[in-house]
């Protein structure tokens, strides 16, 4: 095996205080109480941060590193079909997308949420709807996410989940590929 270090300590604690904030607001707090909109701040400032150090962090962390392309994305999609190996030391084209999915999203249910406790939007139904429907997307972009990860994880032997928690990428060294 090939170690490589990938995702640095700001990056692994960005994503799963995002993923346990999340889970927390849609499966455990009363959306209608105080700790929901409490979690929602600070769901907010987690985006915040990584915006920050998408722009200054390390080089994986860095937006530049993983442009939204969908070329490229539709060759990862031709990788697959095809069974084509291409392993990719940050983000793939696919989970660059996603990641943009899910920032936007999240900054969304964020704003929608605020605009919530505003007396300018009190009482009006469209930031409320919106705000159920960017969770929605978002609840089925997680699953596809999870999903994602498990069939990419065992398709190319690379524990991606475990990346995201040691910061280590372990790429079987026979078939390792450089991009």
């Amino acid at each position: 095996m090939h170690r490589t270090y990938v995702w640095d300590p700001v990056v692994r604690l960005f994503h799963w205080s995002l993923a346990a904030g999340f889970a927390a607001n849609a499966l455990l707090t009363d959306p209608e109480g105080n700790l929901h909109e409490y979690v929602g701040y600070a769901i907010a400032a987690l985006i915040g941060i990584r915006v920050i150090w998408g722009l200054i962090g390390s080089r994986h962390a860095r937006f530049s590193s993983f442009p939204p392309d969908a070329g490229a994305a539709a060759g990862q999609l031709s990788d697959i079909a095809t069974g084509r190996m291409r392993r990719h030391p940050g983000h793939s084209p696919l989970g660059a997308l996603m990641i943009y999915n899910l920032l936007l999203t999240i900054s969304g249910i964020a704003l929608t949420g605020y605009l919530m406790t505003t007396t300018r939007f009190w009482g009006f139904e469209w930031p409320e709807e919106l705000h159920e429907a960017l969770v929605s997307w978002a609840e089925i972009s997680i699953v596809l996410h999870v999903a994602a990860v498990l069939f990419e994880s065992r398709r190319t032997k690379v524990n991606l989940a475990r990346a995201m928690v040691t910061g280590y990428k372990e790429v079987p060294e026979a078939r390792r590929e450089r991009h």
